[in-house]
């Protein structure tokens, strides 16, 4: 059993019904994909909408799918609104373009439109940057005893958070 937050798709071809159906569900569990949910507007309660606007695409058929406010619900045709149901997710917008009536194709196009809002890194996921001093700042004192300090001075000035009245700088050597 599978629960929210991932969605699977299988279809499989026999001479036999029991064989088309067995190779169907261990395509779909093949081909399990994770999905992200986010927020629209402010971060209240639970993920209910996709974070950003995707777009899928399967033949002809190109679904958008537009994040939407809580309390809005799936604004979607009914194919697409099973799918986005069994997904998860409560409230979105949905555009879409081509022959829509193959069914297989509109439904495949949901489906990698889902897929393609994991591919999003949001800030929630950004590694904390660490910042480090710039060479400079961090061989100030040997460049001032060597006396190989020219306009260094200036560069490590405009640097953010360096006290140059600290440091002893020699600039009467030109290069």
């Amino acid at each position: 059993h599978y629960g929210r937050g991932s969605r699977r798709s299988g279809g499989e071809s026999s001479k036999e019904v029991a064989t088309a159906i067995r190779g169907a569900i261990i395509l779909a569990k093949l081909s399990v994909i994770p999905e992200r949910r986010g927020f629209w507007g402010a971060k209240i309660g639970a993920p209910h909408t996709i974070p950003c606007k995707v777009t899928g695409h399967c033949g002809s058929v190109t679904m958008r799918l537009v994040p939407a406010p809580k309390g809005t619900g799936l604004v979607a045709a009914r194919v697409p609104k099973k799918l986005l149901q069994f997904a998860g997710i409560e409230d979105v917008y949905t555009s879409s373009r081509g022959s829509t009536k193959t069914l297989g194709n509109f439904v495949k196009a949901t489906f990698f439109a889902i897929a393609e809002s994991y591919a999003y890194l949001t800030p929630e996921f950004w590694k904390e940057t660490k910042f480090t001093k710039s060479p400079y700042q961090e061989f100030i004192d040997f460049l001032a005893k060597t006396g190989k300090v020219q306009t260094v001075a200036a560069v490590v000035a405009a640097t953010p958070g360096y006290d140059v009245k600290s440091s002893v700088v020699s600039s009467d050597k030109v290069y």
